[in-house]
């Protein structure tokens, strides 16, 4: 399906972004939803977790579905790619809150991670190994090295739901909405305290009359792969774009589309979710992401079902409002995004899936 002929990875972002279209739609069972997805490192495999406690391959290559993972005792969600392309680790969210390491090769347990003690909302893959952390409902963040079952390292944490690390792999941050801060740590030291708090009150009190709520709706947190920004996602009307340095706004990304509170984020009472019988209730993984040069943000329209890009090298206004440079036409919402890492190729989820691809006539 990706051909260097077709769409070269070099490609630079800037000339395709506003040129992507849908150009293969793979349709799930009802009432199953997407919850989060996730590319290797060679972009030439999808992954993405789903509400009926299975776990979805594609084949970017080929343009094919290439396996289905079963994980009904334990559910499935934040599955991602270690740095070898046939094993994953993915959270449970049925009967304990262990992280499972699978090989995919045989679909056999490579190994648990054992200790977090309520559901687990993030995971996050080291950049430069096969070290991640993890952060839970239970106030903890926990570093792991995928050798060893046991956690290399613990910080405890009001609501740290949210982690990230930066594209060097030193910094990482935690993010802790109820408290409306995010928390910078060298990760050689993070047994020291934060060497900077980002602190957000004033800034969401900014947005509170176009919608926003102080606090809640947050659903993930991403830096920019040239390291000038940091991204805050939210269901509500728009998300953050933080200078990764300083903290400061920089842009408050706008979606015409409006809130999507039907987009579960943590602090969600999940027992009232309506996910369907046979699924498992879930919170969704960020419905924004950065493109690969760091440049733009590609992300869902709130209820809409078009795809929105906005371009952080834009000059910033007076009121940190930023509206999307383009409208990507589409029949389906996005709820979850993902740029490919190696192509020009983006992959969003609800329902169903949907890949895209520049069109060179757009």
């Amino acid at each position: 399906m990706v051909t260097e002929q077709q769409q070269p990875a070099v490609a630079r972002v800037q000339d395709v972004i506003t040129t992507f279209r849908p150009c293969r739609l793979f349709k799930a069972p009802p009432p199953a939803v997407y919850t989060s997805i996730d590319f290797d490192d060679s972009g030439e495999f999808l992954l993405l977790s789903r509400s009926d406690d299975t776990i979805q391959l594609f084949n970017i290559k080929a343009g094919q579905h290439a396996k289905e993972l079963k994980s009904q005792k334990y559910g499935s969600t934040l599955a991602r790619f270690t740095h070898h392309s046939t094993s994953i680790i993915y959270a449970s969210t049925k009967h304990n809150d262990d992280i499972r390491y699978l090989s995919m090769h045989d679909n056999s347990f490579i190994r648990y991670f054992k200790g977090h003690t309520s559901r687990v909302t993030s995971l996050q893959l080291s950049p430069n190994n096969d070290q991640f952390m993890s952060a839970s409902m239970d106030g903890t963040v926990k570093l792991w090295d995928a050798r060893s079952p046991n956690a290399q390292g613990q910080l405890v944490f009001e609501s740290p739901w949210f982690t990230a690390y930066d594209a060097s792999a030193s910094v990482i941050a935690i993010a802790s909405p109820p408290a409306q801060t995010i928390a910078l740590y060298d990760l050689r030291n993070y047994d020291k305290p934060p060497f900077d708090t980002f602190d957000l009150r004033d800034v969401e009190n900014q947005f509170r009359s176009q919608g926003q709520k102080g606090g809640e709706g947050w659903l993930g947190m991403e830096f920019s792969n040239n390291g000038k920004y940091l991204i805050v996602s939210t269901n509500g009307p728009g998300h953050y774009i933080l200078d990764a340095f300083s903290g400061e706004l920089i842009h408050y990304l706008q979606k015409p589309g409006g809130a999507d509170y039907s987009h579960h984020a943590p602090g969600a009472d999940l027992s009232t979710a309506m996910f369907g019988e046979g699924n498992t209730p879930s919170y969704v993984q960020s419905s924004a992401c950065f493109s690969p040069d760091g440049r733009y943000v590609v992300g869902g329209n709130g209820r809409s079902a078009n795809l929105l890009i906005w371009d952080c090298a834009e000059e910033p206004r007076p009121d940190k409002v930023l509206e999307p440079s383009a409208d990507l036409p589409s029949q389906k919402p996005a709820k979850v995004v993902g740029y490919n890492p190696r192509h020009n190729l983006l992959a969003t989820a609800d329902k169903d899936m949907m890949m895209w691809l520049p069109d060179p006539d757009a």
